[in-house]
C-alpha cells in the first residue's frame, strides 16, 4: 500500500524484468537469485528476462490491461500456458479450460473469441487478468491495482477469483491504495511504502489504520 508515485508500479515492473527500468541489486525467487543491474552479465540479464519468469511462474496483472488487436483471448492463452508449462496445448484443450475459469468469474463466453481485451469494459478487463492468472496457473502473482475502477460487483468477483486460486503453492502480492479489497481478501502481512521504500509493516489492521488516517503520518515519518 502507498500514495501515487510511492514506487508500487514500479516495483511490480521490476520484479517482471520490465525493460525500461535501470535497477541494481537482487532478487530471490524459487531459490534461485535474480541479479540485477551493471554487474549481471549478459547471460545472467538473458537467463532473467520477463519471458523466462513468466515461464519459471511469475504473472503480472497490469493496472492498466492493453488491447492486442488480431490475437484472440483463446489464442493468447494458448500460446501463453504452453510456453509456461513447455507442452504444446491445442486450441480445444485450452478452450475447455478457459470456459471453466470464465464460468467461475462470471464472464461471458463470447469474450473467448474476441481480441484480448479489444471493446472490454473496464470490469471486463480486470476479471480477464484474473482469468488470464487462474489458467497459467503462476507461483507468484503480482496483481498491480487490479481492484481499482470497479464497481461493488466485480470487485467481489475478482477477489472471489483470486481467493479461489490462493494456496500454500501460490504467493500474491497485491499492490493496492484502498483497504477495499482487503474486506475480501485477508493478508498475511501489509507493508506501506513511501518515496521508493517501505516504511511500516503489520497486520491487516494497518490497512484498516491506512484507510482510516490516510497516508500523511507516513509520509510525515518518512520526512
Amino acid at each position: 500500500m502507498g500514495p501515487n508515485g510511492s514506487g508500487k508500479s514500479t516495483l511490480a515492473n521490476v520484479l517482471m524484468g520490465h525493460p525500461a527500468y535501470v535497477v541494481a541489486g537482487s532478487i530471490r525467487f524459487k531459490g534461485r537469485e535474480l541479479i540485477l543491474g551493471p554487474e549481471a552479465t549478459p547471460q545472467e540479464l538473458l537467463d532473467v528476462g520477463t519471458d523466462q519468469r513468466g515461464r519459471d511462474g511469475m504473472f503480472l496483472a497490469f493496472q492498466y490491461p492493453q488491447e492486442i488487436p488480431g490475437v484472440s483471448l483463446v489464442t493468447f492463452l494458448q500460446r501463453a500456458l504452453s510456453k509456461r508449462k513447455g507442452i504444446d496445448f491445442t486450441v480445444l484443450e485450452l478452450r475447455l479450460k478457459v470456459m471453466d475459469a470464465m464460468k467461475a468469474l462470471g464472464m461471458e463466453s463470447s469474450l473467448a473469441d474476441r481480441y484480448l481485451n479489444q471493446g472490454f469494459s473496464g470490469g471486463e478487463r480486470k476479471r480477464n487478468e484474473v482469468l488470464q492468472m487462474a489458467v497459467l496457473e503462476p507461483e507468484l502473482a503480482i496483481l498491480d491495482e487490479t481492484d481499482s475502477g470497479l464497481d461493488i460487483d466485480a470487485l467481489r468477483t475478482v477477489a472471489d477469483g483470486v481467493a479461489r486460486l490462493m494456496s500454500p503453492e501460490r504467493g500474491f502480492l497485491i499492490i493496492t491504495h484502498y483497504q477495499r479489497i482487503l474486506d475480501y481478501l485477508t493478508p498475511d502481512i501489509v507493508h506501506v511504502m513511501v518515496d521508493g521504500q517501505i516504511v511500516e509493516a503489520g497486520g491487516p489492521e494497518l490497512a484498516r489504520r491506512v484507510e482510516a488516517d490516510g497516508y500523511e503520518a507516513f509520509e510525515a515519518a518518512r520526512r
